[in-house]
């Protein structure tokens, strides 16, 4: 029995297309086959592929980039004359600043 042959028709972007199509070339395939195999994975395995995941709002993205970021919050002390006492070996950097401004 001859398989039946049937056409998808898609509209993507032109650069994802073209780029897609170079890196298929270097691999010696062409967008027919490669768009067959792909079918064919999701057969196999009930499901896509890949894994995809939502994007992340801008509230989100904003939350993460401040818990990655978060600073490191240090009690000072003052002399009697208000002079910041910190311990230069446990943190070089405020006390190069409490030093040179």
């Amino acid at each position: 029995m001859i398989n039946a042959k049937s056409n998808v028709n898609v509209k993507i972007d032109a650069n994802v297309k073209e780029m897609a199509t170079q890196i298929l070339a270097r691999m010696g395939i062409d967008q027919t086959t490669a768009i067959d195999m792909y079918f064919r994975q999701i057969i196999t395995e009930k499901r896509l592929p890949f894994q995809p995941v939502a994007n992340l709002t801008l509230d989100e993205r904003l939350i993460a980039a401040l818990e990655k970021s978060k600073p490191q919050v240090i009690e000072l002390q003052a002399d009697e004359n208000g002079n910041i006492i910190i311990d230069k070996e446990l943190h070089p950097d405020i006390y190069d600043w409490a030093v040179n401004g």
